[in-house]
């Protein structure tokens, strides 16, 4: 039996007033996933283990079964992987934002959702201005980039910006939580306070502000950590021998280099609700030809809950059901080789918080010949009634890798 777990990122919510107090999942109309619902068995997953912060890189590693107190590192040194950085031992990776500040305010994490194209610009000129034989720059995907120190200490408190739109930012510059680190903390912030001199007159924002758009004029580094050391999947299920992951995220395309999957490039994948639903559907498809394994991850829902935006994300949740879940079942229901498919969000993007939660996330799991439950519908509240139950850790991806023996 192959195997596909379908990821919207963000995709669980809270009640929304305006919505009769449902939650997007229950408002949408979403029938390709309420009818896996209804054929499968469905439960909650813990997806952020006791201690960790709900970020993507925390559930993401948890829904494929890692052990998160083992290999935790960060986000900086999982997309330091996808943007092809071979991290030495001693060198200290993060996340590096490019946000808009306004004043004193932190006004979004994204700038505006800068392009690829402006955000190397900007990330090139950083490189030659801040750059040294310790601090190097690298351009990633949209705003989210990469900042390399040597020798830095990521016994750091760093805040993600995307949790705190619209707040002051110099009470969120970074803080050391150890003596030893107070080299590592003043480093950064003096990067960022540099930053915002540097990029507040390039003539890249100066055309953005023009145009009506936010600039994006301030570096913001996040979630430090040093090379993991992680096992493939393969080593953990022999049902893997081989296996892709497909996302417009560095971050996901990480976890998929540590994790021994193929990273498959698509045309058109953006990382948004613009992103090229039917060639990421394509290429899953054409992979599960050959693999036993695809990882098919959506952020759109995720940018969507982080605008506070319920309209968008209604729009995303129906996307992914009519133009991933829906061409995926119709495709693969009459293979010959069976293919087992998994639908959940990675945690909760709630628009009324426009920030990530640690609440358990509703999944589904459906393959030929299941047993069902008495779940009609696929949301968090139908989700509690699942056969599964409350799953952690491990057990969402050993129940899975085990469909139908």
């Amino acid at each position: 039996m192959k195997h596909i777990i379908i990821l919207g990122d963000g995709m669980a919510d809270w009640p929304v007033k305006s919505l009769g107090d449902k939650t997007l999942l229950q408002y949408a109309k979403t029938p390709y996933m309420d009818m896996l619902a209804r054929m499968g068995r469905n439960g909650r997953l813990q997806t952020v283990a006791e201690g960790f912060h709900p970020g993507s890189e925390v559930a993401n590693l948890s829904v494929l079964g890692y052990n998160l107190p083992k290999v935790y590192e960060g986000r900086g040194a999982l997309e330091a992987a996808s943007i092809g950085i071979d991290l030495k031992p001693g060198e200290m990776a993060m996340r590096c934002n490019l946000i808009c500040v306004e004043g004193e305010i932190l006004k979004n994490h994204s700038s505006g959702h800068i392009t690829t194209e402006e955000a190397d610009v900007l990330i090139q000129y950083l490189q030659e201005k801040l750059g040294s034989d310790r601090v190097t720059f690298h351009t990633g995907v949209s705003y989210r980039h990469l900042l390399v120190i040597k020798g830095g200490n990521k016994q750091l408190d760093c805040t993600p910006p995307h949790d705190v739109p619209l707040h002051p930012f110099r009470p969120l510059l970074v803080k050391p939580l150890t003596p030893e680190a107070k080299e590592t903390a003043d480093l950064i912030n003096e990067l960022i306070l540099k930053s915002q001199d540097l990029l507040k007159d390039h003539p890249l924002n100066l055309k953005r502000i023009a145009e009506g758009k936010d600039p994006a004029n301030s570096i913001w580094p996040w979630s430090p950590g040093y090379r993991p050391k992680m096992e493939t999947l393969s080593d953990t299920f022999p049902q893997i021998k081989s296996g892709s992951v497909i996302s417009a995220v560095d971050l996901i395309r990480g976890i998929g280099y540590y994790a021994g999957l193929h990273r498959l490039d698509v045309e058109g994948a953006t990382g948004l609700y613009d992103t090229n639903y039917e060639n990421k559907v394509a290429a899953a498809l054409e992979a599960l030809k050959t693999d036993d394994f695809v990882y098919l991850h959506i952020e759109a829902s995720d940018e969507a809950g982080h605008e506070g935006d319920v309209a968008l994300k209604l729009k995303t949740i129906e996307n992914l059901d009519s133009r991933a879940v829906g061409p995926i079942y119709e495709a693969v229901k009459d293979w010959k080789e069976p293919v087992a498919i998994a639908v959940l969000p990675d945690h909760p993007t709630p628009c009324e918080l426009r920030t990530h939660t640690s609440d358990p996330i509703p999944f589904l799991i459906w393959y030929p010949g299941i047993t069902s439950d008495s779940v009609q519908t696929y949301d968090e509240v139908a989700a509690c009634e699942g056969d599964y139950g409350v799953l952690k850790g491990d057990e969402f991806m050993k129940e899975f890798m085990h469909s139908n023996q």
